[in-house]
Formats: structure tokens, C-alpha cells, sequence
């Protein structure tokens, strides 16, 4: 059985180990992290999952990030990810309970940008699951490389503006 717990609850150093066993150690210098560069997750919207003996199997972030329309406009957004899941345990549905947890706390939580949520990702697994989508990430910019067509977003929340994303403050709650 997984619990799912606050990933505050979690050990740094341990969040840390797994990610780079998920996505290696290189993983720094990818577009997500240019993104959200210089923000703190998400306390309300960041879990990891445990197994039976309280061993760290999976996790999953959340950022506050904004789209900065050209138009002048600026839209908080919430940048989903990573989902990181140990490789032995990968295709277990670990992360697809993160996520499913994730969604559910976003909807409640009242987190500034939580309507309008942003993934780079699997489209085919991303749509098919969280109803996930790029139909609004086109004009979009990233501060690196990245395919148009893993830019993903879902929710209420998500213009449909060109512009460039990056990190936010998150704002603390009233």
C-alpha cells in the first residue's frame, strides 16, 4: 500500500537522490528547471509517496510560474513537475496517484495559478489521463529548448496569449 504524504514531510537530500536516479544527474540544466529558476515549490500542491516501511518511492513538485503575455498581461500559472517515480517501480501507477492527488489538492487548495496548471510532458499520456493539452501553449516561449508539442497545460485559468514563462513568488495566503 502507498501513502501519499506533504513532501515537506520528506528529507531534501532524499528528494534530491531520487530525482537524479529518475532523470540523472544532468537533469539541472534542462528547460524546466530555467522555468522555474529561483521559486520554491508548492507546499500545498508537493507530495511524495511512501510505501509500507515509510521508503521513498515517488515524488511530485509544483512551482508557481507566469506567463508574461506580450500583450502586457501577466497570468500566474502553476508548473506541474517532476514527476519523479524510483525506476524500479516506474509504470506501477505511483506517479498517476501523485498526480491524480496533485489535481485534486489544486482544485481545492485556492493556490493563485492552480486553474491554469502547465506541464512539459508526454502528451499522449498527459491528454489522456488529465486532460492535459498544447490548444493554448502555441505562442508560448520557454528560456530554452524544448518541443511545442510537449508544452502542455489544463484548467480554466489558461490563456490562450503569446508570451514567455518563468518563475513567480509565490504569494503567501491571506
Amino acid at each position: 500500500m502507498t501513502a501519499l504524504v506533504p513532501l515537506a514531510d520528506i528529507e531534501p537530500q532524499l528528494v534530491e537522490a531520487l530525482l537524479d536516479r529518475a532523470f540523472g544527474a544532468d537533469r539541472r540544466t534542462r528547460t524546466a528547471y530555467r522555468i522555474r529558476a529561483g521559486a520554491r515549490a508548492i507546499p500545498a500542491l508537493s507530495f511524495a509517496a511512501l510505501d509500507d516501511d515509510g521508503a521513498l518511492l515517488g515524488t511530485i513538485q509544483c512551482w508557481p510560474v507566469s506567463l508574461a503575455c506580450d500583450s502586457g498581461a501577466e497570468v500566474a500559472l502553476v508548473m506541474v513537475g517532476p514527476v519523479a517515480v524510483e525506476p524500479q517501480w516506474q509504470q506501477g501507477g505511483i506517479g498517476k496517484a501523485l498526480m491524480v492527488r496533485m489535481i485534486e489538492a489544486a482544485d481545492a487548495a485556492g493556490v493563485e495559478g492552480s486553474d491554469a496548471l502547465m506541464l512539459i510532458g508526454d502528451p499522449e499520456y498527459y491528454a489522456r489521463f488529465f486532460g492535459f493539452s498544447a490548444e493554448r501553449t502555441g505562442g508560448w516561449r520557454l528560456p530554452g529548448p524544448y518541443e511545442a508539442r510537449r508544452l502542455l497545460a489544463r484548467g480554466a485559468g489558461v490563456p490562450d496569449c503569446e508570451g514567455l514563462v518563468g518563475p513567480r513568488e509565490l504569494k503567501a495566503a491571506a
